[in-house]
């Protein structure tokens, strides 16, 4: 149940050794490479599929803020309202619950994971310092959601957008700051800029008041 990496090898006879050895200890774990056609799948409804944006360097692509208790519409819009106003290129996407939200930022490049979630700390603070009606209690986590890689894991996976069925339905899909989805998802994504590595500390600093 749930999500996990997809193994050519699992439950092979004679290969395959679960559960007596775990498959983080096996030695002819073969993980399946991540292909256009797989994508396809996923935006087609065939199955579901997530990413773990931590890299073993320890950096990662992107950072998603999520959001998932009663008040996620109003502290997501908040959020998102706090990146505007830091000048941060970000993303709201509705989840494929629909009762909650993520917000996507992207990078230039890869960047220290410990850098990118020392920036959602401090837009969340600015967030909370700007909006002190809110407590932002709809706040779960960041993604990545560990600064280093943890041993024989691949620390927290995050559902990727887009997928058909609940697309159906109006969640998993970009939304404005009004919570309306984009009419064409392909164009917004292409319209965002990605944050320069550069700017992620004059950003931390500008947010808590230290310039």
């Amino acid at each position: 149940s749930g999500y996990s990496p997809v193994c050519l090898n699992e439950w092979r006879p004679n290969v395959c050794h679960k559960p007596k050895i775990k498959c983080s200890d096996c030695n002819v774990r073969q993980l399946s490479p991540l292909t256009d056609a797989i994508i396809f799948k996923h935006l087609a409804g065939e199955h579901i599929i997530g990413v773990y944006p931590l890299l073993n360097d320890d950096s990662c692509w992107f950072l998603a803020i999520d959001f998932d208790k009663a008040d996620w519409k109003a502290d997501a819009q908040a959020f998102l309202r706090s990146c505007v106003d830091l000048g941060i290129p970000a993303a709201l996407e509705i989840s494929r619950s629909g009762s909650g939200a993520h917000v996507w930022i992207f990078f230039n490049q890869n960047v220290p994971a410990r850098e990118a979630r020392r920036l959602g700390t401090a837009i969340i603070s600015h967030t909370c310092a700007q909006t002190r009606q809110l407590k932002l209690a709809s706040y779960d986590r960041l993604f990545p959601n560990q600064d280093s890689m943890p041993k024989g894991g691949f620390g927290n996976l995050i559902a990727l957008p887009l997928q058909k069925k609940p697309r159906e339905n109006g969640y998993s899909v970009f939304v404005d700051k009004d919570l309306v989805p984009y009419l064409d998802q392909w164009a917004f994504l292409a319209s965002i800029s990605p944050l320069f590595y550069s700017d992620i500390e004059p950003i931390i600093l500008k947010a808590t008041g230290h310039v």
